[in-house]
């Protein structure tokens, strides 16, 4: 690995630990992984407003699944 290699990936790595600083202190609830994918998917020209959007529905659905069943009599 060239040096300049190394350099981008420590200023890779910076940034990513940055933002998963602010991801922390806005109680964002995300991993570093998951949150690497999501920077990753908006690189890549995923609108953010819709990953979030995304998010917050799977979040929603999860919750749900692990609601305990109600009954009903």
């Amino acid at each position: 690995m060239s040096s300049k290699d190394a350099d981008r990936l420590t200023a890779a790595q910076q940034t990513l630990d940055t933002l998963y600083d602010i991801s922390q202190l806005l109680n964002t609830q995300l991993d570093k992984e998951t949150l690497a994918t999501c920077v990753g998917m908006i690189e890549s020209g995923v609108n953010p407003e819709a990953l979030a959007a995304v998010i917050q529905e799977l979040r929603r659905e999860a919750a749900t699944l692990n609601e305990p069943d109600v009954v009903v009599s």
